[in-house]
């Protein structure tokens, strides 16, 4: 299967549409340079991808169809700050509603609800700013992060 293939997913999306979602998804320079481009073909499982590419290229799948709603499972843990950047920016353009599970708390920053869990249980819930000045599992788990 080829990268467009891996982006389309079946859907009926043009080569214009599988670009847009990989800019979005912070993976389109890396398509760019390789030899083949968008027709690049991945190997079973992607293992001609680094870890921080299969991420971008099913964020991109995720995308491209423009969707309602997107729920991220530490989607972005592989990125680097700068890729995840272009990410989260350009989910905020596409004004989609998130629900992201994130250990990164950069990730979550421009969150409406931020709820924190501990064994299973919501221990702390509000915005980012609110839960950074409370004491709690939030602010030092943002302390740690931050050392």
């Amino acid at each position: 299967c080829s990268i467009f293939d891996n982006i389309a997913s079946g859907a009926l999306v043009t080569m214009d549409e599988a670009w847009e979602a990989a800019k979005m998804a912070g993976f389109a320079d890396d398509i760019e340079a390789m030899p083949m481009g968008m027709h690049t073909v991945i190997s079973e499982g992607g293992s001609n991808l680094s870890g921080g590419q299969r991420q971008r290229l099913l964020i991109a799948r995720a995308l491209v169809l423009k969707p309602r709603l997107l729920i991220f499972d530490e989607a972005t843990s592989a990125l680097d700050n700068r890729t995840q950047n272009i990410v989260s920016e350009s989910i905020d353009e596409l004004q989609v509603t998130r629900i992201v599970i994130a250990h990164r708390l950069s990730t979550i920053r421009n969150a409406d609800r931020i709820y924190v869990l501990e064994a299973g249980r919501v221990v702390q819930q509000g915005t980012f700013e609110e839960l950074l000045n409370q004491e709690g599992l939030f602010a030092n788990l943002m302390a740690r992060q931050m050392a």
